[in-house]
């Protein structure tokens, strides 16, 4: 069955799914296919998935023999299959990055982004980022312009004078032209809703890994598990490298916290593009991060959704046939992540604006 564009975009909000339909694949059959991370961590091409077939899914290299023995699967797709199950992630903000680098074709870029209702969802967080902007430039006694949804409206605004009077006073303040200023105000959005869109994912896990956790004390602490030392040494490599991952992020976002905050002593275009240069540096590395602690949960939350469910030696074979597998991946995740981490970030090159488009202008205020 064909997906809809409805179910495209949600599976972009994903951090595992990956939607071929965006790819420019030759075989009708990768068209309607997703590709997935599963439990182990491992790149899987999913034919179908619902409550009642449950999920179809084939590794690639039977992906490709399938493709092959039907029609003769084309060396382009058979490529394409390959480099994206070498992706550690499938959100949409690592896949911008690394669909370039790896030089994979998309049908159209712009359908690198979050839903709708993703966006929305993401309101409360991206009031830290849209907050200070508001008040900076405009502000606390302005009524008419509380959020970031106001500030783009100024462009529709039938008020020409007022309009031109506030989006001048934007421009002073970041030292760029009043037609500049639509551009700016996208990437200001787009890099901070990167932003709001991974700590909303990390918030979402939190609970979950501290479940988890609990687990894992329980089993060590459990008389009878305890005589079994290669659970004992399991327990102990997850708790280290799930803890590892998320105190790293934490860390990342506090820098990234800290740099936004200092855009604010010292506004302007410039200054802003080294903060988005910082923070999309290290998207691919949030996304792979983030990526992998959510397949996990995922799976764990699944099977045990609460404290009360499961006892420690239910949980404890879970662990060692299931919540173990892909450690490796996800050790190597954050030696890699802490590796990037020491080394000091490449000052970025200014990036210029370019002229906006017609829609975008101020002249639409009238």
């Amino acid at each position: 069955m064909k997906k809809s564009d409805s179910d495209t975009a949600k599976d972009l909000d994903a951090l595992h799914i990956l939607p071929l339909s965006i790819i420019p694949f030759e075989s009708k059959m990768l068209n309607r296919a997703r590709m997935i991370k599963n439990g182990r961590l491992e790149s899987v091409v999913e034919l179908f998935s619902d409550h009642q077939s449950g999920s179809g899914q084939m590794k690639i290299s039977d992906a490709i023999k399938e493709l092959q023995d039907r029609a003769g699967a084309s060396r382009k797709d058979v490529a394409i299959l390959r480099k994206l199950g070498r992706l550690q992630s499938y959100d949409v903000y690592s896949l911008r990055v690394m669909l370039r680098e790896q030089d994979i074709p998309v049908n159209d870029f712009s359908e690198l982004k979050l839903s709708p209702e993703k966006s929305k969802e993401l309101g409360s967080y991206m009031k830290e980022f849209t907050h200070p902007l508001i008040m900076e430039i405009y502000g606390s006694d302005d009524v008419n312009v509380q959020n970031f949804d106001d500030v783009l409206k100024l462009f529709r605004n039938p008020d020409v004078s007022v309009a031109r009077q506030k989006l001048d006073q934007m421009a002073q303040r970041l030292n760029i032209d009043i037609l500049e200023i639509p551009n700016f105000m996208e990437d200001y959005g787009d890099i901070f809703m990167s932003l709001a869109y991974y700590k909303q994912c990390l918030s979402d896990i939190s609970p979950v890994l501290d479940n988890f956790m609990y687990s894992l004390k329980e089993i060590r602490s459990n008389w009878e598990l305890k005589g079994n030392p290669t659970l004992m040494e399991t327990c102990e490599t997850l708790e280290n490298t799930f803890i590892g991952l998320s105190a790293h992020l934490k860390r990342l976002f506090d820098d990234f916290d800290k740099s936004s905050k200092d855009f604010w002593n010292d506004v302007s275009a410039e200054r802003f593009r080294e903060v988005e240069a910082l923070i999309g540096s290290y998207h691919t590395t949030i996304g792979s991060v983030l990526c992998a602690l959510s397949v996990k949960t995922i799976a764990w939350h699944k099977l045990f959704p609460t404290r009360s469910v499961g006892g420690p030696v239910k949980r404890s074979e879970f662990i060692m046939t299931e919540m173990r597998q892909g450690t490796e991946t996800i050790r190597d995740i954050l030696k890699t992540a802490r590796s990037k981490s020491a080394r000091p970030p490449a000052k970025s090159k200014r990036k210029e604006y370019t002229a906006p488009s017609v829609d975008k202008t101020i002249t639409h205020a009238s």
